[in-house]
């Protein structure tokens, strides 16, 4: 990728921290950090360690990572960390795991600073069917298209892990995720606050020999799953729970529908118990529907608030 004569000078001014969440990196740690600092000369390159067995925050420190240590285990718990304690105008994050391009870095920086932007994603492509499963790709089209469908828009690759940060995403964004849910919770953060955001492919490699995934692609999934399901419901409270009060509305009616024609025919209900579940099912409906709506109002507030927080943050000119 092409970066533009007068980069390094231009971020001369700018505090640009790498963020490497770590766990069982040993095999790879080194070269990630030597690639970011090559790529990223005047960066600090932080290594979170999350409770490694192996020697990850020796050989960290050795390759010159400034090293911490996040007890928390959980990928979200290790990014709410890195968030709440470093101190940049540019956050750039990443693995530990030497699968993604460190040397795309400063093109990513670039287009967020060219376009005064609050998150690049770099949208993975592979060559290599080791690097990126099948299995992977294809819960990660089904759930960007869930998240498209639910929010009105997305990006190629909502569960990238490399992404560039302003500063103001960064100090604005309250992460609630524990573990690798932290993408998707980052993408509908930014999807639902309506940022600047884009996407650049980068390339990406299969871990180095010796080097094992930490993921689990049924059980990830299904904590991806939920989460989004989670925030829909709590983002899109009016349209989750209409849905519901929908749905149960006409169960109501179609079971109603024979009861009213018996009825109408001979003046009787002879199914009470079916006409105390049209009943109930009816009180269900309504309730679920003004739950939604209450609930709206209370979403709106707190988005207003989550917008003032993140306007607060000055932002950085590059």
């Amino acid at each position: 990728m092409a970066v533009k004569a007068g980069f390094q000078e231009r971020v001369a001014g700018l505090r640009v921290a790498v963020l490497l969440p770590c766990y069982n990196e040993e095999v790879a740690i080194a070269r990630t950090v030597e690639a970011f600092r090559a790529s990223l000369p005047g960066a600090t390159v932080y290594v979170y360690d999350n409770n490694s067995r192996d020697r990850t925050m020796e050989v960290a420190a050795a390759a010159g990572a400034v090293v911490r240590s996040e007890r928390m285990q959980g990928k979200g718990n290790v990014v709410r960390r890195m968030f709440a304690d470093i101190e940049a105008d540019v956050y750039v994050l990443s693995d530990g795991d030497l699968t993604y391009d460190a040397a795309a870095a400063p093109t990513l920086i670039e287009r967020l600073l060219d376009e005064q932007l609050d998150m690049v994603v770099g949208a993975r492509k592979s060559e290599v069917e080791l690097a990126y499963r099948r299995g992977h790709r294809f819960g990660n089209r089904m759930l960007t298209g869930m998240l498209a469908r639910l929010f009105g828009r997305s990006f190629s690759d909502i569960l990238s892990g490399y992404r560039v940060f302003s500063r103001r995403f960064v100090k604005s964004f309250p992460v609630l995720s524990a573990g690798f849910e932290i993408e998707t919770e980052i993408s509908i953060h930014a999807l639902e606050l309506r940022m600047p955001v884009a996407e650049i492919v980068t390339a990406y490699a299969a871990r180095p020999d010796g080097s094992t995934s930490k993921l689990s692609t049924y059980r990830d999934g299904w904590r991806i799953l939920r989460t989004i399901v989670t925030l829909f419901r709590i983002e899109r409270p009016i349209l989750f729970f209409g849905s519901i009060a929908g749905v149960l509305a006409l169960l109501a009616v179609l079971l109603a529908v024979p009861l009213g024609i018996t009825y109408w025919h001979t003046g009787q209900v002879p199914r009470l118990p079916t006409a105390v579940l049209v009943t109930g099912l009816s009180i269900v409906a309504t309730l679920s529907f003004f739950t939604g709506l209450i609930l709206d109002t209370v979403v709106r507030g707190r988005r207003e608030v989550r917008r003032l927080a993140y306007l607060a943050v000055p932002i950085v000119q590059g």
